[in-house]
């Protein structure tokens, strides 16, 4: 690498959830004067469920011109279990840009994202953001990030990086955080003076590293990744090289980023982050290069999954009324593309008709089972599994999660005592006033279902936040949810008389009108073991005169289950069902006197009746 290309600059937006990435580059936007800016905000949050959570879900490509110079921007996720999406953004990048919340401080996806760019060598600038906060404490928080800073790296140049006090949401920064200027152009003069420009070789034929895939109805399929050497124009053969394959590709346009959008463009260059419209069969990890001189470059790597979840189609009795996607096979091809286009996932066909996906946790499976019931999918789901390994010696070893809880103090007997019963370690108890932070490792397979109890423990006021620690020798059983499930046993309309008898038995999770079917689960049991329950009885009539007037029966409001409390509910012998108008929870096996054939060979949980 003996030269640069002083005209770009590629930068990654890094943060844990909700620090204000995506309103930043809203404001980067608008002051580097790109079009429609002024009157849009969350740009680069263009996905329906992106809008609707708040959240960044996918990495975003964007480019702004500054100074005659053009800065490539990614938006990265912040929630870990889309690490993926990280790792294949901070590749294409030189620098980061350390986004945290004045308030909050360094979180657990703060040390997760920045740990990533720390081990590719990228040099970071720091930003404390959302100053404005009524409780924020800027001064302590930046001495929080040095401290993050010396435990992920020795390296000491990095205490010397660009720090700016901001308010992300009015568009203003400054090194000092009691004058500050009224705009962004001071973070945007350090991006180019502090962050490298992309270096390549000038020896090295046209290479190009496939960080992404897309689609465009117009355009075709769509790669997309940085030049790491030479330039291309759009009457050059290209080719693609896979891990031991070198096949032609036919590329219709060549297209560069300007704002959150491209335009194409007669030739591409080193350094800049592109976009191939038209080539087919290409694989996120592939080069892509001249037909003259194919040669190869690394292929982008990233922690393998830790968490299994098995799709099949719907198997409930009233399947096919609500979605259009219907056929195993439709579910396996959406699947296939899915894998495509996430680095992190991996697919499996089982000899069952049914398929395993294999994540980084269980809030990735939910987005994934959330874009395919908008799409018209009717789909069962299991219960999360993790993904156990061998080591060297043989010896079972599981994935393990550090945990950060603060909460009142209060509650926090109740967490510590939840926690220890599913092997958590406590290393760390601090207390701030009448809140309390305790740190914990556990096995991850311990924090499925547990996310929802907690928030109940702790009256909706307390916050945990996990990141994986890695695989360590396997913790031992351990017992997951105590409480049986009220199952119906027919099929039918549920009924309001036979609803408010069952209020005793447990919490009911379905209303009357609802279509319930045999083997459904309608509630959560008040004791151990499953209870069988006919939600269809009526009251009986007779000519028998009644001593009093028939009152109509008054039930309980009920609370519907969403789509990630559901999979944290089942049991391994239950499954989410899921459509586009409704998510219902069943048993894996729906015919009362089959499951009992089950339960005499042992291969399912008791039930009592």
């Amino acid at each position: 690498m003996n030269k640069t290309n002083d005209a770009i600059r590629n930068i990654a937006i890094i943060a844990h959830v909700d620090h204000g990435k995506t309103t930043l580059v809203d404001a980067m936007f608008r002051q580097s004067g790109l079009a429609n800016s002024e009157t849009q905000d969350r740009i680069m949050d263009s996905g329906a469920i992106e809008r609707e959570r708040g959240i960044t879900i996918s990495a975003k490509n964007c480019a702004i011109n500054w100074k005659g110079v053009k800065i490539n921007i990614i938006d990265t996720p912040g929630h870990a279990d889309f690490g993926g999406e990280v790792e294949r953004g901070l590749s294409m990048v030189d620098g980061v840009v350390l986004l945290c919340d004045a308030a909050e401080g360094p979180l657990p996806q703060t040390r997760f994202v920045l740990q990533k760019a720390l081990k590719l060598n990228l040099k970071p600038i720091v930003i404390i953001n959302k100053i404005d906060r009524a409780d924020a404490r800027p001064k302590e928080v930046l001495d929080e990030v040095y401290d993050l800073l010396f435990e992920l790296s020795d390296n000491e140049e990095l205490l010397e990086s660009p720090v700016f006090f901001a308010n992300g949401r009015n568009g203003i920064c400054g090194t000092d955080i009691d004058n500050l200027s009224d705009n962004l152009h001071p973070l945007l003069d350090s991006i180019i003076e502090y962050i490298p420009a992309p270096k390549y070789d000038d020896a090295e034929p046209f290479q190009m590293l496939v960080s992404d895939l897309s689609y465009s109805d117009f355009l075709g399929r769509l790669a997309i990744g940085k030049i790491i050497n030479g330039s291309a124009t759009i009457n050059e053969q290209l080719v693609c090289v896979e891990k031991d394959n070198v096949k032609s590709l036919r590329v219709t346009k060549l297209h560069s980023y300007d704002g959150p959008t491209y335009h194409e463009t007669p030739e591409v260059f080193s350094g800049d982050i592109v976009v191939l419209a038209g080539v087919d069969n290409v694989s996120i990890g592939d080069t892509i290069c001249t037909k003259e001189n194919p040669k190869a470059l690394p292929r982008l790597t990233v922690d393998e999954p830790t968490v299994a979840m098995q799709f099949s189609k719907n198997i409930s009795p009233i399947a096919g009324i609500e979605g259009t996607q219907l056929t195993s096979g439709k579910i396996w091809t959406r699947l296939e593309k899915e894998a495509l286009r996430n680095v992190s996932i991996r697919v499996e066909r089982n000899d069952d008709d049914s398929f395993t996906v294999k994540g980084r946790g269980e809030f990735q499976m939910a987005i994934i089972i959330e874009e395919m019931r908008r799409e018209g999918f009717e789909l069962c789901v299991g219960r999360p599994r993790i993904i156990f390994h061998r080591d060297e010696n043989g010896q079972k070893t599981e994935p393990i999660e550090f945990v950060e809880i603060d909460c009142p103090d209060l509650y926090s007997g109740s967490v510590m005592d939840k926690l220890s019963k599913r092997k958590a370690k406590m290393s760390e108890m601090t207390y701030n006033g009448d809140r309390v932070k305790m740190k914990f490792e556990i096995p991850a397979r311990g924090l499925i279902g547990y996310r929802d109890e907690f928030l109940t423990d702790t009256r909706g006021m307390g916050i945990m936040n996990s990141w994986i620690k890695g695989y360590e020798p396997y913790k031992g059983d351990f017992p997951s949810r105590s409480n049986g499930s009220l199952i119906s046993d027919r099929n039918g309309i549920a009924i309001p008389y036979a609803l408010f008898q069952f209020e005793d038995r447990g919490d009911l999770y379905i209303q009357p009108g609802e279509p319930v079917y045999e083997g459904q689960i309608i509630g959560l049991r008040n004791k151990e073991h499953d209870l069988l329950l006919n939600p269809t009885r009526t009251k009986k009539l007779s000519n028998m005169r009644a001593s009093g007037k028939d009152e109509a029966v008054t039930l309980t409001p009920i609370t519907k289950l969403t789509l990630e409390q559901s999979i944290q509910f089942i049991k391994d012998d239950e499954l989410v069902e899921v459509t586009p108008e409704s998510i219902r929870m069943c048993k894996k096996i729906l015919n009362t006197q089959a499951r009992k054939m089950f339960e005499q060979r042992g291969e399912v949980p008791h039930y009592l009746h």
